[in-house]
């Protein structure tokens, strides 16, 4: 698999993109995350400017057609995508389902929102698909790349050692996790629940099942 992601800030993913999973998953050959910095295809050669003031007079600034159209271009030239991802606060929310689903892909692209927004010709012309992470306005679309990346790739087999975690993790089945403990049983009074440590496993998945129905139910509610 390999992921391209447009930004204007490619040193706030760097250190992001290569750590943990990421980075093992990289070094095992599952997936290739190249960094593509927009401002390489501006043809403002001196100042490398790739936004400008919006049509109408509003406030901001908005990235403009040009230099995310050739960076597209470019990359669409060399292999093709599934996807085209805008990060864009009124995009389609992000979720396991998805991030299962986009992990099946050979190729996408995110493209980084930043300022006010890209130029909407971009949106209606190039972009595929557009995710929001939630209900809140971030400066630019990074941090959300690499929200999208980190659920995209840790889903990938091979990713993590132990697959069963990763098919164990939240909203998998649309069910919150089950609550998990380690050593020791028992820590200033407080005890491991009995079944956990009476090796039933029949008993104990259906303990975790009961947990994690109880759990959404209580906080969760509409994943039921």
């Amino acid at each position: 698999m390999r992921i391209d992601i447009i930004t204007v800030l490619p040193e706030m993913l760097e250190q992001t993109l290569n750590c943990s999973i990421l980075k093992r998953a990289q070094d095992k050959g599952l997936v290739e995350i190249k960094l593509h910095n927009l401002r390489d295809y501006s043809l403002d050669e001196k100042h490398k400017r790739v936004d400008d003031y919006p049509f109408g007079g509003s406030a901001g600034m908005v990235l403009q057609c040009e230099p995310v159209d050739r960076a597209i271009s470019s990359l669409k030239e060399q292999r093709i995508y599934d996807e085209i991802i805008y990060t864009s606060p009124d995009g389609e929310q992000f979720n396991q389902p998805m991030a299962n689903q986009l992990s099946l892909c050979e190729n996408l692209i995110i493209l980084c929102g930043h300022y006010k927004g890209i130029d909407y010709r971009i949106r209606e012309f190039l972009i595929t698909k557009e995710i929001s992470i939630g209900d809140y306005v971030l400066t630019g679309g990074e941090l959300a790349a690499a929200v999208m990346a980190d659920a995209i790739v840790r889903v990938i087999p091979g990713a993590i050692g132990d697959e069963q975690s990763a098919l164990s993790d939240s909203f998998q089945d649309n069910l919150l996790a089950p609550p998990v403990y380690t050593r020791p049983a028992e820590y200033k009074g407080m005890k491991v629940p009995e079944v956990l440590l009476s090796g039933h496993q029949a008993k104990i998945q259906a303990w975790e099942l009961e947990q994690s129905i109880e759990r959404t139910k209580r906080l969760r509610p509409d994943l039921l």
